[in-house]
């Protein structure tokens, strides 16, 4: 079957911990994961629910290919009601703390209720408890994994936790496990934080067994892997220059947002990508990147291992971050340089050891930090609130604003709360480049048209991982399409958020997307999981959850008015580059993509596609 067949129930009010059977029903419904922990939570959890009361529930939750032997499957997700947007919130993280939960026996964690005190849990195969985390409160992510591991005495423990972002409760908090992995969006570390639950800690020593046909799922995934391989995506521009190949291309197709979306094309592109990255410095004949790194069972090995300059202005004084530790991806490079205009390729490595130490999203602090720096230059904010000079393209107010916002002191306070919120309290709401609150990752919607649709129907607010048809209007995967125009494109949408969906539930990384299409998925889990779930299966199942989520959104009030793009990329045309000229096309496409959902003008489902989906 694949799945363990058992979730663990905390109670943090009343203290307790408690095994429960999975509901297998919903399993083959919702699959895992992303699905099924979403099917729990919308069952439970009443729509309109304050994300950070001790009504609102949390759960931590693995797929039925998680800590098997699948490529890439070593997945987990962290889902609850986000308090940046008030939306259904699911982040996504590797590593390996989802293949320990697996093996100490549990598909999932739900925690509710709220804490007296700060508390951490520990889970060793089937016991758990609920132990006392006074010690740990105000530590970082890091510290606080060192001291667990330390306490267990046991170096194999994985810890996924919070920081003093999410204690502070950061709007943007994630949940950091192994150091630098992380449920990173919409955040979770906030509701965390909120309950005073400080950490999971788990230990799992059973292994994941029980495969419905082990010689079957031994040869199909073994097929799969060499596809991976095959691929010049995901078996050498992956595994060499990671997620960062992106910032050249997407640069030189115009569609790299720059100083908070006013330009689409960054000069300093070039300075702070993956090549530059592999470059030696002139200050010590070292480059910033150090190594690959690979998430449990994956076969990619996209992850990057960097090391810090140690004379740059950031950390000269500062040896605990000399060593070797996560490095840049795109989305935090680009909103920690092009969003806000910086070039300084050690700052930003400087900003995204802070994100990964003490547990907070780069993406929208960056995105944040470059609606600041606007309000700074059109004089809305000075010196004197923000506490630092802050112009586009300040390496130095970068920096501090980072220490500040993680530390939750000054100005940083209000970058924490997210651009929405910041721009409305200065009286420029048309500032925050978001969407349902949620700042945009590093594609501009004018010269990607589809990724602007992906961004306004995105169910956890803007979100380039729930349908990245960059694979196609930019690379050619699986077709190619033409990033610069609408026709089409509520199609392909539709079609990536589908199968995003199910490869989510399923417990591997959507980067197999590249070179995988759901056509690969379905011969690996009818062999972990039953014949049942051929292609057109798994492809409803994605729809399925899609829909769910749509329709919790719109029971916490989202309607229509919230399917939408910042007045400035459906006004403002590309200045320069391929897409010169062009604003969003996002009006034409709402109403043809609500057509294909089978949903009403305003974007609720029809009494048909609710009964269709079970819904």
């Amino acid at each position: 079957m694949a799945w363990a067949g058992k979730i663990l129930r905390v109670n943090l009010t009343a203290g307790t911990c408690t095994s429960e059977p999975l509901n297998m029903t919903w399993a083959r419904q919702y699959l895992g994961q992303r699905g099924l922990a979403t099917k729990y939570f919308v069952e439970e959890v009443d729509a309109k629910v304050d994300p950070l009361s001790a009504d609102n529930k949390i759960i931590w939750a693995t797929g039925p290919l998680t800590g098997t032997m699948a490529s890439t499957g070593g997945r987990y997700s962290v889902i609850t009601k986000g308090p940046l947007t008030g939306a259904i919130a699911c982040s996504n993280s590797g590593g390996y703390w989802g293949a320990e939960l697996k093996m100490a026996g549990w598909d999932m964690v739900i925690i509710e209720g709220k804490s007296a005190k700060p508390v951490y849990l520990s889970i060793s195969d089937d016991k758990a408890e609920l132990i006392d985390a006074a010690h740990l409160w105000g530590k970082t992510v890091w510290e606080t994994e060192a001291i667990l591991k330390k306490s267990l005495q046991d170096p194999l423990a994985r810890v996924s936790s919070i920081g003093r972002a999410g204690e502070n409760q950061v709007l943007y908090a994630a949940i950091v496990n192994d150091l630098h992995r992380a449920a990173g969006r919409s955040g979770v570390g906030a509701v965390a934080g909120s309950k005073l639950l400080k950490a999971i800690v788990v230990r799992g020593t059973k292994g994941v067994g029980n495969i419905k046909d082990p010689k079957a799922f031994m040869k199909v995934t073994a097929e799969k892997k060499k596809i991976l391989h095959d691929h010049p995506v995901t078996g050498q521009g992956l595994p060499t220059y990671g997620t960062q190949v992106l910032m050249n291309v997407i640069n030189e197709t115009g569609s790299l947002p720059t100083r908070n979306h006013r330009d689409s094309q960054f000069e300093g592109a070039s300075r702070i990508g993956a090549e530059a990255m592999a470059e030696k410095r002139p200050t010590d004949g070292k480059s910033q990147l150090v190594t690959n790194q690979a998430c449990f069972g994956c076969t990619i090995a996209c992850g990057r291992i960097s090391k810090i300059d140690e004379t740059h202005f950031s950390v000269v004084n500062k040896p605990e971050y000399w060593g070797a530790s996560g490095g840049l991806e795109y989305e935090a490079a680009w909103a920690l340089g092009a969003a806000p205009g910086i070039s300084d390729l050690e700052a930003l490595q400087y900003a995204n050891l802070l994100c990964n130490e003490d547990g907070m999203d780069p993406i929208s602090f960056g995105a944040t930090v470059g609606a600041v720096f606007e309000l700074y230059e059109m004089g809305v904010l000075s010196k004197e609130q923000v506490g630092i000079e802050a112009p586009f393209g300040s390496a130095e107010a970068l920096c501090k604003l980072a220490e500040m916002t993680v530390k939750g002191e000054g100005f940083g306070v209000e970058i924490g709360q997210g651009s929405k919120r910041l721009t409305a309290k200065y009286g420029h709401p048309d500032l925050s480049m978001s969407v349902k609150g949620q700042e945009f990752p590093a594609y501009d919607a004018r010269g990607i048209q589809g990724m602007g649709l992906t961004y306004a129907t995105s169910n956890r607010g803007a979100c380039h991982l729930r349908s990245y048809t960059v694979a196609s209007e930019v690379l050619g995967i699986p077709v190619k399409t033409d990033p610069l125009t609408t026709d089409g494109k509520p199609e392909l949408v539709k079609a990536f958020q589908d199968a995003t969906a199910a490869f989510d539930s399923a417990g591997i990384c959507v980067f197999t997307t590249f070179a995988w299409t759901t056509a690969d998925l379905a011969p690996q889990v009818a062999a972990a999981c039953g014949e049942e779930f051929t292609l057109e299966n798994l492809t409803e199942i994605g729809e399925r959850i899609w829909n769910m989520e749509r329709d919790f959104n719109n029971r916490a009030g989202f309607t229509r008015k919230d399917d939408d793009l910042p007045k400035r990329l459906k006004t403002e045309p590309a200045k320069t580059g391929p897409a010169k000229g062009l604003v969003s096309g996002i009006d034409k496409m709402i109403p043809e993509y609500y057509a294909i959902r089978g949903w009403d003008e305003e974007g609720r489902l029809k009494p048909e596609t609710r009964a269709r989906l079970g819904l």
